[in-house]
């Protein structure tokens, strides 16, 4: 019997450039915590969504919007029920930031930068 890894989920979260510096310090392994007007994490469902909020969001707030991907445990992120944010495709999981820590420990494998808006 070979050892499995556990599934996982993809996730995807735009990010601006102060938060990308501190997921590079990590070793792309991690999300930082959250300042205190941040009370939740919110990575989202699908990489169209992602990209929105970082070319019309992050890009005019500081210049330049990233879209991260990443994989979580799946058995992990069924204490997240999905929430929509909007239409039906603005999907996002809601990590209390106190749970962040905690998040991080599933996240498998690295994060990584698929896309980069200036």
């Amino acid at each position: 019997m070979t050892n499995q890894p556990p599934p996982t989920t993809t996730l995807w979260r735009p990010t601006g450039p102060e938060e990308l510096a501190l997921v590079e310090a990590s070793g792309w392994r991690a999300w930082p915590p959250r300042l205190p007007e941040q009370p939740i994490f919110y990575p989202v469902l699908n990489e169209d969504y992602a990209i929105r909020i970082a070319r019309d969001w992050n890009v005019p707030a500081s210049g330049v919007g990233h879209v991260t991907r990443f994989e979580v445990e799946t058995a992990f992120l069924e204490r997240y029920p999905v929430q929509r944010a909007g239409g039906e495709t603005i999907l996002e999981l809601w990590v209390p930031a106190e749970e962040l820590d905690e998040f991080n420990r599933h996240i498998v494998g690295l994060i990584e930068v698929v896309r980069t808006y200036r």
